[in-house]
């Protein structure tokens, strides 16, 4: 049976086809780009991000050699496109990151307790989610929200345009700070506060619940069977969780690609202080009884871009003399030990814990002995100290974890992996499939088009670790240090900012 995965991202969608071994059959890849009509606003086309999943869809089907049989979605949270009765599209999509709805957290700290709030949706009040975006519309663009049938997410945008009902699963519905994640229903009091019906969001149901047979029009157009089910998937860090094999606690999959992103599961929810305090979201994992969060850095892999286009010019020489990936010649640079450097990698807006939109960077310790090497590898130390910030802060809150399993393009590193290793203390686990997310939802099409009795045999027989990196004791009781160092940084950078600013 072909399965297939679909992945509706911020920038682009992506197509796979697996086999029920996990073995990619197939695969298409389409982008779409932001629409920025003022300073700081960041919208999506949704009609072009469909037109995308029509051709991503269609392409990847067409070089399957056995028709698909079932399918589910992937998706980007926060983001939601406001439809009519009759299926048109009213305006574009919020995405999560736009800044104009920043100016309505006041309104709803003034109204809610972010702690009561927390514990009902569990997620910490921020601008991102959804309950705010159709807020700011029907303020800003009542005509708009006059004519709104449904506020879709894409997932469920998605299933809407494939001609079924409007269907969004549990882990989705939970980005919008407006489901109850406990009793995995909409939050009816955070819909009376926000004054917003709740018949305006999709329904929500588990992940992988078969919301139906394509419709024929649909199976056309998109270039499957007729009797291609369509299966609720999952937002797209938990799904990418599962499709590591992230379905126990303990582990977590640890993403990265221009952000670097951490989702670990765990068996009850964690809906305290300490979770709040660190701005760890808690909610249903796409995996049946679990729940997980996010924690992540913005810079993430972006950082070796960075020293790629502004350092990297003989490395870029290199790789194009030698058809080689830039990123491996730069890596390769790497010396195997620890730096005496010391570098806070926030070249862009924080995230977990600090969430700070203005932060100072900072690379520490550099003289005229320092190489091209100890540089690279201190920017990717850098990286990993601030994601066992995050692993230490989960524990603090009751969330440990003893291994991680890597995807994205940093686990294409095996100096990196190694490394990161070593500064977490942990086992770091490689994977045959990098395409987590996709993967995770054709294992929740599969299982429920019947491919396998559970989730757990769809794990077990399509997951494969490829190479286990354990901690060099030496090396960890370094980094140990380090890292100790490392957490002073930002209160003393915080401070100094504070200092220039009053000055200025």
């Amino acid at each position: 049976m072909h399965l297939l995965g679909l992945d509706v991202g911020t920038t682009g969608t992506k197509a796979i086809v697996f086999d029920e071994e996990g073995h990619i059959i197939s695969s298409a890849y389409r982008e779409y780009p932001f629409l920025h009509p003022r300073p700081g606003w960041s919208d999506l086309d949704s009609e072009r991000v469909w037109q995308a999943v029509v051709e991503a869809v269609r392409e990847a089907a067409a070089r399957s050699p056995e028709p698909v049989r079932a399918l589910s979605i992937s998706s980007q949270g926060e983001a939601a496109t406001p439809v009519s009765a009759a299926g048109e599209v009213l305006a574009p999509a919020i995405v999560s990151f736009c800044s104009r709805t920043q100016d309505l957290v006041p309104w709803w700290r003034e109204r809610i307790d972010p702690p009561q709030l927390f514990r009902i949706t569990g997620m910490p009040l921020s601008h991102i989610y959804t309950i705010l975006k159709l807020q700011w519309l029907r303020e800003h663009q009542p005509q708009v929200f006059r004519r709104i049938h449904k506020f879709l997410l894409f997932e469920d945008f998605t299933i809407a345009k494939m001609g079924l009902p409007p269907t969004i699963d549990y882990s989705l519905a939970a980005r919008t700070m407006a489901f109850d994640v406990v009793a995995k229903r909409w939050a009816e009091p955070v819909f009376a506060l926000a004054g917003i019906d709740p018949a305006l969001f999709a329904d929500p149901r588990p992940s992988g619940t078969v919301v139906g047979e394509l419709p024929r029009k649909s199976a056309d157009l998109l270039g499957l069977p007729r009797s291609c089910l369509v299966v609720t998937g999952g937002h797209d860090q938990p799904a990418g969780a599962l499709g590591a094999g992230v379905i126990r606690p303990g582990i977590a999959i640890d993403a990265t690609g221009t952000v670097e992103c951490l989702t670990p599961a765990f068996a009850e929810p964690h809906l305290d202080e300490r979770m709040l305090r660190s701005g760890f979201a808690c909610y249903p994992h796409t995996a049946p009884g679990l729940y997980c969060t996010i924690a992540f850095n913005f810079t993430g892999g972006s950082l070796l871009r960075w020293y790629r286009d502004t350092l990297g010019e003989a490395e870029r020489a290199a790789a194009q003399a030698e058809g080689r990936d830039v990123y491996d010649v730069i890596l390769e640079q790497m010396p195997t030990e620890p730096t005496d450097l010391l570098v806070l990698p926030y070249f862009t807006s924080t995230g977990t814990p600090y969430f700070d939109p203005k932060p100072t960077s900072v690379i520490l310790g550099l003289d005229l002995g320092t190489t091209r090497g100890q540089l690279i590898r201190a920017l990717l130390e850098g990286l990993s100290f601030e994601i066992k910030l995050n692993i230490e802060l989960l524990a603090d809150a009751g969330v440990e974890l003893d291994e991680l399993r890597a995807v994205g393009g940093g686990a294409k590193s095996e100096r990196w992996l190694q490394l990161k290793a070593d500064v977490f203390n942990r086992r770091v686990v490689s994977l045959e499939t990098s395409e987590a997310a996709c993967l995770g939802v054709a294992l929740l099409a599969g299982t429920a088009a019947g491919a396998y009795r559970s989730l757990g045999e769809a794990v077990a027989a399509t997951v494969r670790p490829t190479r286990t990196y354990t901690p060099d004791p030496q090396r960890a009781r370094f980094y140990g240090e380090q890292f100790g160092r490392y957490r002073r940084l930002y209160p003393l950078t915080e401070q100094l900012r504070q200092e220039s600013e009053a000055q200025a």
